[in-house]
């Protein structure tokens, strides 16, 4: 996977994969601009989705029939997916303004925290809309315990799992 953490826009470490790329500083930040944008086109395409989704709610018969707690956890899982989509597009505009000053491994590493932070406000957002869509549809036990197994799902595969693929490559 991309190594566009932080520190790898710049600074060498000592594994195998750094020691067999031939690349400048510069090129390195080329290639893990490259190699983030390309993992935030999956996950905006995802968050323009769950947008559009969100918002169609709001029009639909049903909907003034929802209750306080419904229609509170509608409004917030809305605003977070506003604010995971102006995550995800963040690097495009921190890219735009700073790219012809030389900063791209500035652009890496500030690109790389607004993905990594909208990842986690992702992670909410779906979390409201799995325990929303439940709710309305079977009850509001169900819809906090689906909601409950959509955040560790997601938190598992997308955080916990690239640590623990992380450890057991680094043990080659």
């Amino acid at each position: 996977m991309a190594d566009h953490h932080p520190r790898a826009a710049g600074v060498s470490r000592p594994d195998a994969a750094r020691h067999t790329r031939n690349e400048t500083p510069l090129e390195r930040a080329d290639r893990n601009f490259s190699e983030l944008l390309q993992e935030l086109r999956v996950t905006q395409t995802g968050v323009q989705i769950l947008f559009a989704f969100l918002l169609t709610l709001a029009f639909t018969p049903r909907f003034p029939s929802l209750d306080s707690v419904q229609r509170a956890t509608y409004v917030v899982t809305l605003l977070l997916a506003v604010l995971a989509a102006a995550l995800f597009t963040a690097p495009a505009a921190v890219h735009r303004t700073l790219f012809a000053r030389g900063a791209k491994p500035l652009i890496v590493r500030v690109s790389s925290r607004l993905a990594a932070i909208g990842l986690a406000v992702l992670v909410l957002a779906l979390t409201g809309s799995v325990l929303l869509v439940v709710d309305v549809a079977v009850g509001r036990t169900d819809g906090v315990l689906a909601a409950a197994g959509t955040f560790l799902v997601c938190a598992g595969l997308w955080g916990v799992l690239p640590r623990l693929v992380g450890r057991a490559g680094g043990r080659r």
